[in-house]
């Protein structure tokens, strides 16, 4: 290989042989197979100049390219996950040759063997719950109220109804994350989305993913209405590869960097 290029894994499977039938991967780079002990590992060769140590660091700030990688990036990794169990390597990592990434194959063989034993005949659901605004507590006032004080003891009445209905949404939440726990074989809360990243004014008071059976799916999905009513509204996402449950470490010197 080229001194000037790298290589990009997306993701690794079984070898079940073939070759990929899928989108072009990152930079519109062809996908291709790489078999070794057993294991398939989906890659694509990527020029240095711009996947290369140093072109990383600046690119990662900035977010278009970082957006155009990552939908690149995902096509590729459900194209071969529906091939069959998927372990979805972190965004962006990068080798300086395939002889690397057979070393990769070689010393992470027997976690990529209990990742893909873990997500056989699963696929990952994404489940967000938002706390939605009640009904403004009552103030009563007096006549003589001084106009100062009957406007401090609305915003007061206002905060409290607004602490009240968080909690009551942070409540049910919970609940709804413990009734789907029972149905998934594995689930992680991740870190609550600002609104300006869920593009929702509502407060995020569940982020979590659920590694679910296919044959349980429709059961896990009837969990999540919209109890409005109760104070939070849910959404559902997915079936996706399971990002969330096959994630490895590949920090280290093969590496050039990631973005997880």
């Amino acid at each position: 290989m080229d001194a000037e290029q790298g290589v990009y894994l997306y993701a690794v499977t079984r070898d079940e042989g073939g070759e990929p039938d899928g989108p072009a991967g990152v930079a519109g780079a062809p996908v291709r197979r790489l078999a070794h002990r057993g294991l398939a590992a989906f890659i694509s060769t990527v020029s240095l100049q711009e996947f290369g140590e140093e072109s990383l660091r600046r690119s990662m700030e900035d977010l278009a390219w970082l957006e155009e990688i990552a939908r690149a990036h995902h096509r590729v990794v459900e194209a071969v996950a529906r091939r069959g169990p998927t372990a979805p390597v972190r965004l962006v990592t990068v080798y300086t040759g395939e002889a690397q990434v057979r070393e990769l194959l070689d010393e992470r063989h027997a976690q990529f063997d209990e990742v893909l034993r873990r997500v056989s005949g699963r696929w990952e659901w994404g489940v967000k719950a938002y706390a939605v605004a009640g009904p403004a507590e009552p103030v009563a006032e007096t006549q003589d109220a001084a106009p100062g004080a009957a406007y401090l003891n609305r915003r007061r009445a206002a905060l409290r109804g607004r602490e009240d209905g968080w909690r009551r949404a942070a409540e049910h939440a919970q609940a709804v994350h413990e009734a789907l726990m029972d149905i998934a074989v594995a689930g992680t809360r991740h870190r609550a989305q600002d609104p300006q990243l869920s593009g929702r004014r509502e407060q995020m008071v569940l982020n979590g993913a659920y590694l679910v059976d296919e044959a349980r799916a429709a059961e896990f999905a009837r969990v999540v209405e919209d109890p409005a009513e109760r104070g939070v509204t849910l959404e559902l996402v997915g079936p996706w590869a399971p990002y969330s449950f096959a994630a490895l470490d590949h920090d280290g010197e093969t590496a050039y960097g990631d973005a997880s």
